[in-house]
């Protein structure tokens, strides 16, 4: 039989002694319970008071309710509201006051947390309650504030107290060159000084004295020791002359020049350029010099032929390249040779360009003769000269008033005879409806779509019957499409005895067109005009006057391989031309001559536009 160890034995004695330890143990625990249960009792207060040693914003509030509380607060803040705080910012004073700003702390949530803080069960509440007494408790509220009055606050402060940096910049004294140190700036650190502001504003204590605000230093981005290499570029720059070469001449740069071509780092910026007005002055007279225009592809016509005189490439200055191999040249100190850089000018039409429009046939082409005043013949020539040379897409839209423009004294147009109503009067640019005429029936020979005309007010015996027309600025106007596959070429022609018109294109259409026909549609409009030289019941017919009348007539028009397009009737209404009748006032005497009055007679005009007046 195996003896058990003595040191894991277990005696009826040792188990008997241990008992009542712990039973000593549970009621010294029981006892410090209770007594602590006592305690918290003891200190627990009333639930609607705050716990003594309570401060919200430095104002003991313990023991009172929170109402109390609340009402206590906001008193002390009302009376020190309109007081003002001064800041200070770089020796810059600056003084506003909570009610400026809308400064409000919220005393009512401060309140409620100071409570929290001091609450809970019974007990519990008493122990935070003995804590908050011995060491106290400080609750700062939160403080609302008008963003807008903070940022006029922050934005008049920073006006003053900001001071932008300035970095290093080189300047030049003749032909020296010298650098400028940088200059620290300073800028108000907003986020910092909007939460002093606040803070200050939102106390129920003003501070004595002034409150510095957080202003910092600003550093440039460019110091001196940056541009020292370019400082030394520039030295070199201005060291000797440079010799700018070209294909055919050279040009010889002196010191003095180069320096008014440099321009040196400032503003921030670190390298050297050849740049600023006096550069872009030398590189444009560079440009006028070695350059050459680029000559677009036109055409010529002669008759009823077309032919196409070849474009030329131009030549012109590379600007910005010359610009970089003239500083290369100008920085090195051994390389003062810089090349002119010459690129090729290409002209906007170029020949391929002007053979893919496909105007190889003259389509049409009318004349009207000369008529009226040498201003009103100036006139006529000057119109088809503006017109010239107008180019039509396929599908675009010739404009009259587009092609010649306004017709202004400052352009050459000189005052001749116009229609205003059925009344003749004088206009700058009389006789430009001659020129719509002639434009209008070169246009109907041509079989191209006629999408604007507007026909004289009177019947003009010399123009064909119903294909006259009219324009005014900027009102009135006659305007066609090109609705062939090809482009079109308006040409105009001013010529001894008359102006001519052709339109020239890609594409041979027949027109047909009818004689037309005229009707009268009422009587003469008759003008009485007392004359005080006629005898009395004496009457003289000054002019025979005109009908009011309706034309109509028709264009019929074929395509290519006879293909028949479209059949057009045009109708035209004019009105009547007042015959004038001279009637005598003068008293009869027995013995006194009879006399025959000579006619007078009206200026030339071909304009019947109503409202407004037209040119001729």
């Amino acid at each position: 039989m195996r003896a058990e160890s003595p040191l894991f034995a277990s005696s009826p004695r040792r188990r008997g002694r241990g008992r009542p330890a712990l039973l000593r143990l549970g009621l010294s625990a029981a006892l410090v319970g209770l007594i602590a249960l006592l305690v918290g009792l003891a200190y627990a207060g009333s639930r609607q008071e705050l716990a003594s040693g309570t401060r919200v914003a430095g104002v003991d509030v313990g023991g009172l309710t929170q109402r109390q509380a609340v009402e206590r607060l906001e008193q002390r803040f009302a009376e020190v509201a309109d007081d003002p705080v001064t800041f200070v910012g770089d020796n810059t004073s600056f003084s506003f006051a909570a009610n400026q700003l809308a400064v409000e702390p919220d005393w009512r949530a401060a309140v409620a947390a100071a409570s929290s803080a001091g609450g809970g069960f019974g007990p519990l509440r008493g122990f935070r309650r003995l804590h908050t007494r011995f060491f106290g408790a400080e609750v700062l509220p939160l403080v609302a504030v008008s963003n807008a009055a903070l940022e006029y606050a922050l934005d008049k402060i920073a006006a003053e107290v900001d001071q932008a940096p300035e970095s290093a910049a080189l300047v030049r004294r003749g032909l020296r060159i010298e650098t400028v140190p940088e200059r620290l700036g300073r800028r108000l650190e907003r986020a910092a000084a909007a939460e002093l502001v606040v803070r200050a504003l939102g106390s129920l204590e003003r501070p004595v004295g002034s409150t510095a605000l957080p202003v910092g230093t600003a550093t440039p981005p460019v110091t001196a020791p940056m541009l020292a290499p370019a400082a030394r570029r520039a030295r070199v720059a201005l060291s000797a002359p440079v010799f700018l070469r070209g294909a055919e001449r050279r040009w010889r740069l002196p010191r003095w020049r180069l320096a008014e071509l440099l321009s040196l780092p400032s503003d921030g910026a670190t390298r050297l350029a050849i740049a600023g007005p006096r550069a872009d002055g030398y590189l444009l007279a560079l440009a006028r010099r070695v350059g050459r225009e680029p000559v677009d592809a036109r055409f010529a016509v002669s008759g009823e032929t077309v032919q196409v005189v070849p474009s030329r490439a131009g030549l012109e200055l590379d600007v910005p390249s010359t610009a970089r191999s003239l500083l290369r040249a100008a920085t090195s100190p051994t390389n003062r040779v810089a090349k002119l850089a010459v690129s090729r000018a290409v002209p906007d039409r170029t020949t391929p360009d002007a053979l893919a429009m496909g105007i190889d046939r003259r389509m049409s082409t009318y004349k009207t003769y000369n008529a009226g005043t040498a201003d009103r013949i100036t006139n006529l020539r000057l119109g088809v000269q503006e017109l010239d040379d107008t180019l039509v897409a396929p599908g675009g839209t010739f404009s009259l008033n587009e092609a010649i423009g306004e017709r202004t004294a400052e352009r050459g147009f000189r005052p001749a005879p116009v229609i205003i109503g059925t009344e003749y009067a004088e206009e700058i640019g009389g006789g430009s409806s001659q020129v719509a005429t002639t434009v209008f029936n070169t246009a109907w020979e041509a079989g191209v779509k006629i999408t604007e005309r507007n026909p004289h007010a009177l019947y003009i015996s010399r123009y064909p019957l119903g294909r006259d027309a009219t324009v005014y600025w900027p009102s009135l106007d006659l305007k066609f499409v090109n609705d062939t596959e090809h482009w079109i070429l308006v040409k105009g022609f001013a010529e001894p005895d008359g102006i001519r018109v052709s339109i020239y294109g890609g594409e041979e259409r027949r027109v047909e067109s009818s004689p037309g026909t005229k009707s009268i549609t009422g009587p003469v409009r008759v003008e009485k005009v007392k004359d005080p030289t006629l005898p009395k019941g004496k009457t003289v017919v000054e002019e025979e006057g005109t009908p009011p009348s309706r034309t109509s007539v028709t264009r019929t028009i074929y395509g290519e391989n006879g293909k028949l397009l479209r059949t057009e009737t045009w109708s035209t209404s004019y009105k009547s031309e007042a015959r004038i009748v001279r009637v005598g006032t003068k008293p009869k005497k027995p013995d006194a001559a009879k006399t025959t009055p000579g006619a007078k007679t009206k200026p030339p005009a071909d304009e019947g536009a109503t409202t407004p007046p037209t040119r001729p």
